[in-house]
């Protein structure tokens, strides 16, 4: 099993390797691809080295598996070429997501959608796939009629350059190049990503449309405000959700614990809740705070966290990655 890992030099498509390695991924041989600058260098996966190559190398090589982390104009112009030599294109960045004929995979909730046909796949944003795994079995069960969510976003969602603005502004340096328009050091920043027309921003607008292909379910309505605070380790989301049909408390507590991939943390009187210190690292989604909404009817308060480099990104793009190769899909 050949593999690329495109942007391999990256905050997430090092997390991507580490991954690959944690889970024993069948690798045979290992691509790994970056920028110009980076060619010829060497990077360690199980113990070997390997030399980083350019994407012409690698379509030479015509991997089974092509993970892409490289931004979108990289996948809108290289995706194609891979797949047209026969590479399975898993895709991390934004643009193959709301393409019609193009499957947006959360591998718990949909893997069984795709094909051998199926030559590039859209991993979803990092926000919407913590956001889907729980809403996705409270859906099954009590039909969700709206959702309203507001999140709390990591600098590790920008990259490397943001972390180190971080970084330097917590040890006073105020000369760092700012990635963000504002400080983020003792700040929160209510735009993640750029404005489009209707002032939503796009990380907000992909929230808002990602979950409803991703359950195939487009009755529910669903709004969104992104903020970006100074936390390394994970993204957190505030979430009401009104469903049609009323809900036991206790029943959805246990409906969580028992769905593959996400873990409940939910003991108030302990101070026991779901945090980016504890999620950094991990592969779960973590959900608590669930309450019933006091102001209105059949209505849920919760609180999701995830670590959006690990299930966020690079894990749910590996367990798509194991899904092809378990079914015979590559």
């Amino acid at each position: 099993m050949k593999i690329a890992v495109v942007g391999a030099t990256g905050m997430v498509g090092q997390i991507m390797l580490k991954v690959l390695e944690e889970r024993n991924f069948p690798v045979t041989e290992l691509i790994p691809v970056a920028s110009e600058k980076s060619i010829g260098k060497k990077i360690t996966f199980k113990g070997n080295e390997f030399e980083i190559v350019s994407m012409q190398d690698a379509l030479d090589r015509k991997p089974e598996i092509a993970m892409f982390s490289a931004g979108g104009t990289t996948s809108l112009e290289f995706a194609p070429k891979f797949a047209a030599v026969g590479t399975t294109v898993i895709d991390n960045s934004s643009t193959w997501r709301m393409v019609a004929d193009k499957k947006l995979i959360v591998p718990e909730i949909n893997a069984h959608v795709l094909t051998k046909e199926d030559k590039i796949i859209a991993n979803p944003n990092c926000s919407t796939i913590q956001l889907v795994m729980v809403l996705h079995p409270l859906n099954q069960k009590y039909d969700v009629k709206r959702v309203i969510v507001s999140t709390y976003q990591s600098v590790t969602g920008t990259g490397k350059n943001a972390v180190d603005q971080l970084n330097a502004e917590v040890v006073g340096n105020k000369e760092v190049e700012k990635v963000y328009p504002y400080e983020i050091f003792k700040n929160a920043l209510p735009q993640c990503d750029v404005f489009s027309d209707d002032d939503y921003t796009k990380e907000e607008i992909k929230l808002m449309t990602e979950p409803k292909k991703i359950l195939e379910d487009d009755t529910f309505k669903i709004t969104a405000t992104a903020v970006r605070v100074p936390v390394q380790g994970g993204h957190s989301e505030s979430v009401n959700i009104e469903f049609e049909n009323d809900f036991d408390l206790e029943e959805v507590k246990t409906i969580l614990a028992e769905t593959p991939g996400v873990i409940v943390l939910d003991d108030v009187k302990n101070n026991i809740y779901p945090m980016p210190l504890y999620s950094e690292g991990k592969d779960e989604v973590f959900v608590g705070r669930i309450r019933r909404d006091v102001s209105q009817p059949k209505t849920l308060n919760l609180w999701i966290v995830a670590d959006n480099l690990r299930k966020g990104a690079a894990t749910n793009a590996v367990q798509i990655a194991e899904y092809l190769y378990q079914n015979k899909l590559v």
